[in-house]
């Protein structure tokens, strides 16, 4: 896709051949599909079947692409920094400026710590309601069994972002098995009725001009793991030195390929097995897929496992983004202290941070409110910023990030990121 594919193909065969491969590879690949393939990917099947075949199609064809293009554009603007270890709030101020540096942080933070509050609000949601239906338990206060459950996620963070990778690489095999378990036990419900949607009755190529583009913001959303690409790509300058880049690249693509069969796979069986009728009732009914698929079919197979999967699902997306967060609250946190004069020590930050997450994510879950839409809206924008757009920016302005221009990558991933900020503000003014 790339214009300059053809002048690097054989330096970077020949630097690829000098690799090899590492654990810590393996395990930053299934780290990397465990923090995409998460809750978002629950609310996926709904936006991508509601508009009909045509929609879906487009969507096959560009999530991996846009996917790869994305989080490749990201790695290399955090390896881009001329002080190894920089992580990304470090690497804005380094390019662009102490003033940037605090704006763009400060977006970093607010695009990835909501989403936070919504996994706290979702895992306690889904433990309740697994607890009164299914194991015809009285669960307990609320309060009280928000506050137990994020403590369990704490004390996983605090053992270090080194164990919340395993985490995430451990919770992918029961979690990919049970989604694909869940995909093929839906293939004998699979007909027909998606075939006779190929265009809306409504509206024509109109109506599926405007569900491909209100699709975008939401395959940003559901594939989105930029919260972990600034530790990802210091582990790769720490593992693999001057090819960082390129190692980095290797991951990226297997974590990539690997996220969207899985997900696509699940996609499709899910639209498969409903009709677009369905899907619009789902999506009235603000409930996940999961939840629709065991009120529909009234299987005491779904009836069980979608509850294990979401809480899968938000625990391993909870852990991914707590990384993001916490790197950015420590930013914000830095930042302030240094335009006072001070300095804040590194065990101080991190116990305020700690502190912060805990109990800010504890008082949002126990006062439940309905935030998700908001949350979407708000977060939507500033990832397609962050992810999409930063990285293409600093290429054409940061002299490190130079050689990587003149790619009609970078052309698609404006014009898709472009295309996702203008469709929320979209939903925003409906």
């Amino acid at each position: 896709m790339d214009t300059v594919k053809n002048n690097t193909a054989h330096s970077q065969s020949t630097t690829s051949a000098k690799l090899g491969w590492k654990k810590a590879d393996t395990l930053w690949v299934l780290g990397l599909f465990g923090t995409a393939v998460g809750a978002g990917t629950l609310f996926l099947p709904i936006n991508a079947g509601v508009g009909g075949l045509i929609p879906l199609l487009v969507m096959t064809v560009l999530a991996l692409p846009m996917t790869y293009f994305a989080h490749r554009g990201m790695t290399r603007f955090v390896l881009s920094s001329s002080n190894p270890g920089a992580d990304i709030t470090e690497v804005v101020e380094e390019h662009f400026g102490a003033g940037m540096g605090k704006v763009i942080t400060l977006l970093y933070f607010f695009a990835i710590y909501p989403i936070l509050l919504v996994y706290s609000v979702a895992l306690t949601n889904t433990v309740e309601s697994f607890m009164i239906n299914q194991l015809s338990m009285v669960p307990p206060a609320r309060w009280i069994l928000a506050l137990a459950l994020i403590i369990g996620l704490m004390a996983v963070v605090r053992l270090g972002e080194e164990l919340i990778v395993k985490a995430m690489s451990i919770l992918v095999f029961p979690f990919v098995a049970v989604l694909l378990a869940l995909a093929l036990y839906l293939v004998p419900e699979w007909n027909g009725e998606i075939f006779n949607h190929v265009m809306p009755a409504e509206g024509g190529m109109t109506s599926v001009f405007m569900a491909v583009w209100l699709i975008l913001p939401v395959m940003v959303f559901s594939f989105n793991h930029s919260p972990v690409i600034s530790s990802f790509a210091v582990a790769m300058q720490k593992e693999h030195g001057e090819n960082a880049e390129p190692q980095a690249r290797r991951v990226l693509q297997r974590a990539h390929i690997m996220m969207v069969v899985t997900v696509m796979f699940f996609v499709f069986s899910c639209v498969l097995s409903l009709s677009p009728a369905n899907l619009a009732e789902a999506k009235a009914q603000n409930v996940s897929i999961l939840t629709y698929l065991s009120n529909h079919f009234n299987t005491p197979m779904i009836a069980y496992a979608a509850p294990i999967v979401a809480i899968i699902a938000i625990t391993k997306s909870f852990l991914g983004h707590y990384i993001g967060a916490s790197e950015g609250l420590n930013g914000l946190v830095l930042k302030v202290a240094r335009g006072r004069g001070k300095e804040v020590g590194p065990k101080a930050l991190n116990a305020f941070t700690a502190t912060f997450m805990l109990v800010t994510t504890w008082i949002v879950a126990t006062i439940n409110p309905s935030i998700l839409g908001m949350i979407e809206s708000l977060g939507g924008p500033i990832i397609a910023m962050l992810l999409f757009i930063m990285p293409m920016y600093a290429i054409k302005k940061v002299p490190a990030m130079r050689k990587y221009s003149g790619a009609i990558s970078n052309v698609f991933i404006v014009i898709i990121g472009l295309i996702s900020i203008s469709a929320i503000f979209y939903s925003l003014a409906q």
